[in-house]
């Protein structure tokens, strides 16, 4: 057994006790977040936000720019999303789920090459292509990217994104020494699958014209 928790937490030997609370807290707001979000409760964007502000100074504690921007954007896009979900369509309705549109998909896809470029720029710029993991975190805060904008906009798809983007973080934010995070981006994973199921049926069930 002290074998199993040496493999799994070894690493966080090194790290302050407050910082390793924070992460723990970060993880837990952000699975409330997802499960909200899987709900299609607006509840999705406050708790969001508390886990993404704690992630951001942790990483950038860490020197982890990569995902400190992900996060970064993560809470401006939560303002955004807080918004969109509340804004009436009508006077008895708000923004409701839908597919993404061929506009969508386009800016989507700009906004996918958009991250890539400006993340190697910042790498580029403060040195950090250190190993594979570089490249790796240039693809995920990509996915990511797409991912959030398209939930703020409340678009099924989004689901498909964040289902990429978590399995290929969970094995490699345990490569960089978060256990806590890691397992958290497993649940994601998960949450993430019955997240576009939920928000499938609902969207049988009324339909949008896009």
């Amino acid at each position: 057994m002290s074998e199993f928790f040496e493999f799994f937490f070894d690493q966080y030997a090194t790290y302050s006790t407050i910082n390793i609370v924070l992460e723990i807290v970060a993880v837990i707001f952000g699975l409330l977040s997802v499960i909200f979000s899987m709900r299609n409760n607006i509840f999705v964007y406050p708790t969001g936000m508390i886990s993404t502000a704690i992630f951001v100074y942790l990483l950038l504690f860490w020197g982890l720019l990569g995902d400190m921007m992900i996060n970064g954007y993560y809470f401006v896009m939560s303002i955004y999303g807080w918004w969109v979900w509340t804004r009436k369509v009508d006077p008895q309705h708000v923004t409701p789920i839908a597919r993404t549109t061929k506009k969508e998909h386009a800016i989507s896809a700009v906004i996918f090459v958009g991250t890539i470029g400006f993340v190697a720029l910042i790498y580029t710029l403060f040195d950090k292509w250190e190993s594979w993991v570089s490249w790796v975190d240039t693809l995920t805060t990509a996915i990511f990217f797409v991912g959030m904008w398209l939930m703020a906009r409340r678009k099924i798809e989004n689901w498909i994104y964040w289902i990429v983007g978590d399995i290929i973080s969970a094995p490699l934010y345990f490569h960089k020494g978060l256990t806590f995070t890691s397992l958290q981006y497993l649940i994601f994973t998960v949450i993430a699958l019955f997240g576009y199921i939920a928000w499938k049926k609902n969207l049988d069930k009324n339909p949008v014209i896009a």
